[in-house]
Formats: C-alpha cells, structure tokens, sequence
C-alpha cells in the first residue's frame, strides 16, 4: 500500500512541475508581444543600453553560433568571413542573439561582434545590382555587383547608401542590401 501512495505522490508531482513548466512557457511565449507594444517611436534597448534589433559585423574569421547563450551549448554552426553582417534581435547578459541574411539564428559571445557598419548585397536576389557613381539610378553604373558581395557602409540617407569593397565604391539603393534598415539613416 505505502508503494501505491508513493507511486501516486511522484505521479502527483510530476503534474504539478509539468503544469508549472507549461506555465511558465505560456509566460515566456508572450514576452516578445509585450515587447512590441511599445509607443510608436520608442525605440527597444537591451541590457546592454544598445537598441534592439540592430545590425553589426562579426569581428573575427572564426566565430561558432549556439543553440543558447553560454558555452555549454552546442555549436549550431561557425561563420568563417569577418566582416560577415548579422542582426542583434536579443540580448542575455554577455550574449547576443544574432540573425543571418538566411534567417537563421542562434547566440554568439558579444566580443566577436564589431559595430562596424557593412552589407550584404541582396542575398535574396540571383541577378547582379548596379552600384552608381552617384546617388541617382539615371546616372552612371561603376559597377555591377553580384548577390552576396561583402561591402563597408559608410552612410545611408534613407534611400541611398555609400558603399565601398576591393577596387568598388558607389551608391547603392538601400532596400537591396542587408546589414541595414529600409529609411535607416547615418553617417
């Protein structure tokens, strides 16, 4: 009989920690909701007072991406280009949660990620984009740039970004890059 009680007493905790973790997942699953409504405006900041998301570079030729954010882990895959743009969209203490141009996502170490503005040009295309020598698509082209080519931004007004790369430079239209936002401005 004690080993029926005691069956039915584990059989009881355990539906007690399952209804638990299902609640504490129906928590979670709504923070990012919350975190959209915002006012419009606002802009999101992480713990590390930098706004979410963001777009950086990866500071080194060897960079692996978790499936969490730690070092036990594993190792989702490894990027092997500096420079290579991805996009900050979650912050855990020393960690970032990075998005690639492909959408896929997974935690890198914040020292491996640089502020260092480059792009993409559009990875979602298979035909070549013109690069102009000015910030007029009736102008000049310098170049044709091919899907995927690595470039340094320098500034975007919204609609134009100045690019550069080995032996190119020139404007670009901004929504055919990825590494920054549509009507982003800087310099």
């Amino acid at each position: 009989m004690s080993q029926a009680v005691s069956l039915l007493t584990q059989a009881l905790t355990r539906r007690r920690w399952l209804a638990g973790l299902f609640f504490a997942a129906g928590i979670v699953a709504c923070l990012p909701l919350a975190a959209h409504a915002q006012t419009p405006g606002t802009v999101q900041k992480g713990p590390s007072g930098l706004p979410l998301p963001r777009f950086v570079s990866l500071k080194s030729n060897e960079v692996n991406v978790r499936a969490g954010p730690g070092t036990d882990y594993a190792v989702k895959w490894t990027f092997k280009r500096t420079g290579w743009p991805v996009e900050v969209v979650q912050e855990f203490d020393n960690w970032r949660r990075i998005r690639d141009s492909d959408g896929a996502e997974g935690w890198v170490y914040h020292s491996l990620l640089a502020s260092r503005r480059t792009a993409l040009v559009a990875p979602w295309r298979t035909d070549p984009v013109p690069l102009y020598a000015g910030r007029d698509d009736t102008g000049r082209v310098a170049a044709l740039l091919e899907p995927k080519v690595l470039g340094d931004v320098k500034a975007c007004d919204g609609v134009w970004c100045e690019v550069s790369g080995t032996n190119w430079q020139g404007f670009i239209s901004q929504k055919t890059l990825f590494g920054v936002y549509p009507n982003e401005t800087f310099d």
